[in-house]
């Protein structure tokens, strides 16, 4: 989500109606051969979802790419290139009549003994929501970025036949709209049952308990519109938020590469009425956050005019935090009205190191600052993808916000699909980048490094080569990397947390390999191959740790799929 954005909200918008009645399954080759399967398993078992679990393409407004650090924690090794070794709550009320087979993505969190909650799935121990909450760590908050279009389901179909694999994954979905690039998503949200009464309110419950019980403080809210679905999935997650926790935030965030509205009475009017639930994010003193995606495409008079009619008409007061494409442009002219800063940030490991001039720029006109943190980004239906080299721009942008200073965080993105930035968990991903982000979460707001307690692997790879030519008939538009982004690249990486050194054994296609690794966090990276890539710990009288990737890469993919794929041996299928 960029300034390119408005290219693509048609799409996003028409997905997010009632599903068009169809009767056809599609096809799936190649590495789609595994998705009913996986989808039939989702619904039996579930993700498993609790806490155990840009830059800017608009040439008018951009800044200069960014080279960037893969730092970590202590013990943390940098990836070398491909082969070589590598370098040194309160109570929850039900949702109305929610289905009985909807359960949870994953257990229902609580907040446990004082200072840890029961996190079995991770390597260390997640300290509870209320830990997270209180002393400095109260202080230093994190959001992720949350895109109506995408909820866990459209249509309450089951996932073989819902909305999602019929119109969204099928590159002839929708009437063929999405045939020139094979398809508007290459991902989707976990697949839930199907379930009666409100199940879009059900599904929201769900995907809050997931947040909180991943240690986050909130979302934050793309408002795309002031009407229709997009605004009924907004007044809804507001309410599902303070049901499952009432210090489960949801930070009102206009976009306005989306709103169709030039007036701003008309947004203070729908911001105020948001305002008025117990879930919008307030700072201590009780002023309202407001934070626009893109806040420089009005100038600071037309949001003065939002805020004072806040004030004056609604008695709202505001802490105005402006979310920028570029901040380096815009920052000083809206330091005035502004408590802090943030900008959409880089999705490239290569791309990140300007993070630390802009926390200091923030913090020097006396503001706090909003630090992006991403996973990745491949985008489709735009024909571009940014190179995120496995997991290391989610550590590097996590090491900038930690070591830079910033004061809040937002995860870009926790749901976005088309852009393949979403870091909630998915049927391609499971919960694995979503448990990462617990472990720097926890750094951030608490100041220390958690310890690893528990041995954990976590396999990341693409099931094609970035070079391959797609199969499918009808796709003409091919993705391509992003001015400044790192080289394409393909590798497999492990990533290991160990209690203690020890061996990590690999298959990679038909490759095999060992690697010493010692205790603390450890990424090394392999070529990629065709078939399955596994690792396993090797250590005497320990029991045994091994993750699998079960999507096999293919030299001649069906359609071109640039996202990393992974899992984490800390959750088993």
């Amino acid at each position: 989500m960029t300034a390119d954005r408005q290219q693509r909200r048609p799409a996003a918008r028409d997905g997010a109606r009632a599903a068009r009645a169809s009767h056809r399954r599609p096809r799936h080759r190649g590495p789609r051969a595994l998705l009913a399967f996986l989808l039939a398993a989702f619904l039996l078992v579930g993700i498993g979802a609790a806490a155990g679990i840009a830059w800017n393409a608009d040439p008018t407004g951009s800044r200069p790419e960014r080279a960037g650090r893969d730092t970590g924690p202590p013990g943390a090794r940098t990836p070398t290139p491909t082969g070589a070794a590598p370098a040194t709550p309160a109570p929850e009320p039900p949702p109305p009549t929610p289905s009985a087979s909807a359960s949870p993505s994953g257990p229902a969190p609580t907040d446990g003994p004082p200072g840890h909650a029961a996190t079995p799935a991770l390597p260390f121990d997640l300290p509870s929501p209320a830990a997270l909450r209180s002393g400095a760590a109260a202080g230093k908050l994190v959001f992720a970025h949350y895109f109506t279009p995408y909820p866990l389901s459209l249509d309450n179909a089951a996932a073989d036949v819902d909305y999602y694999t019929r119109n969204y994954l099928r590159p002839a979905g929708e009437n063929g709209r999405h045939l020139g690039y094979g398809g508007l998503l290459r991902d989707r949200p976990p697949p839930v049952a199907p379930g009666t009464g409100d199940w879009e309110y059900a599904n929201l419950l769900r995907e809050v308990r997931t947040a909180r019980a991943a240690g986050l403080d909130g979302f934050t809210l793309d408002l795309l519109s002031l009407s229709g679905k997009n605004w009924e999935r907004s007044t809804a997650l507001l309410r599902a938020a303070h049901a499952v926790d009432p210090g489960f935030k949801i930070m009102l965030m206009p976009d306005m590469t989306s709103l169709d509205t030039d007036d701003p009475a008309v947004l203070a009017d729908a911001l105020a009425t948001l305002a008025a639930s117990p879930a919008a994010h307030r700072l201590g003193d009780g002023r309202l956050v407001v934070s626009p995606f893109k806040a420089e495409a009005k100038d600071v008079g037309w949001w003065e005019r939002v805020l004072d009619r806040l004030a004056s008409r609604h008695g709202v007061r505001t802490a105005f935090v402006p979310l920028f494409l570029d901040f380096a442009a815009h920052g000083t002219a809206f330091a005035p009205i502004s408590h802090g800063f943030s900008e959409w940030g880089s999705r490239s490991h290569v791309g990140q190191e300007g993070a630390t001039e802009d926390v200091r720029r923030a913090h020097a006109l006396g503001k706090i600052w909003m630090q992006p943190v991403s996973v990745q980004d491949a985008r489709p239906n735009q024909g571009v993808y940014d190179e995120a080299g496995n997991t290391a721009t989610l550590r590097s942008t996590w090491t900038h916000a930690i070591e830079d200073g910033a004061d809040w965080v937002q995860l870009t993105t926790w749901n976005d699909y088309s852009e393949g930035s979403h870091i909630a968990p998915s049927l391609h991903n499971g919960s694995t980048y979503l448990d990462l982000t617990s472990y720097y979460l926890t750094r951030f707001k608490t100041g220390s490094w958690p310890e690893i307690v528990r041995d954990t692997l976590y396999l990341t790879s693409r099931t094609q080569f970035t070079g391959a030519a797609p199969t499918a008939p009808g796709q003409t538009r091919l993705m391509s990397l992003r001015k400044g982004s790192a080289a394409a690249r393909d590798t497999v990486e492990v990533l290991s947390f160990l209690t203690a050194s020890g061996t990590v054994r690999t298959t990679v296609g038909a490759a095999k390999a060992a690697h010493e690794t010692p205790a603390g966090v450890h990424a090394r990276l392999l070529p990629l191959a065709p078939g399955t890539s596994s690792a396993r710990l090797a250590r005497e009288g320990s029991e045994e740790v091994r993750v699998e990737l079960p999507y096999p890469v293919e030299r001649t993919p069906d359609v071109q799929d640039l996202q990393y794929y992974a899992a984490t041996s800390g959750r088993k299928p």
